[in-house]
């Protein structure tokens, strides 16, 4: 994908976040970090000048709500969660970059319900590469790119990578 297509299936994503939650008022677009927290500050800006009114907005942080964090070789590095409160009686919009395991968004789920219990939450994601490994799907899904299990997808935000907008798929050398 290149700059205009993620610009595309922002705007779409956006326009679906609407017609689905008909008061915005008591939406929160909470972004993974880092890429998840750029796309989500995309999809309020694009919701804004669609001339609806504010969307709240936040990051929430996984690191230490992963399954993996005692297998991993270091830790991850813990960045601060920012969630507008409360959050009972709102909906919570989880946006991701790349769904792929559900194994994130499980942790972000959990991360969230350290802060409160919000009376939904929902997904959205910019590219879902399937290989489901919990049984969790995508409310706002931009492109579906299925991938075999040695390829990876590469995502580039120039405001955050310092690089044109671009999806890559990448496939793994074989040796």
């Amino acid at each position: 994908m290149d700059a205009a297509a993620i610009s595309r299936a922002l705007r779409r994503i956006a326009h679906e976040i609407i017609e689905r939650n008909p008061d915005l008022g008591s939406i929160i677009l909470a972004g993974i970090p880092s890429r998840g927290v750029a796309i989500a500050r995309r999809l309020v800006d694009i919701i804004e000048s669609l001339g609806k009114m504010r969307v709240a907005t936040g990051a929430i942080d996984v690191s230490m709500h992963r399954d993996d964090v005692g297998t991993r070789p270091e830790l991850p590095r813990v960045q601060a969660s920012t969630l507008p409160l409360p959050l009972e009686d709102k909906t919570v919009i989880i946006v991701d970059d790349v769904f792929f395991t559900g194994r994130t968004v499980r942790a972000a789920m959990d991360a969230i319900s350290s802060f409160g219990r919000p009376a939904r939450i929902q997904l959205a994601a910019l590219i879902d590469r399937g290989h489901r490994e919990l049984p969790i799907r995508g409310d706002y899904v931009g492109k579906n790119l299925p991938t075999a299990p040695g390829e990876q997808v590469q995502l580039r935000l120039e405001d955050v990578d310092g690089e044109p907008d671009a999806v890559w798929l990448i496939k793994e050398e074989r040796r």
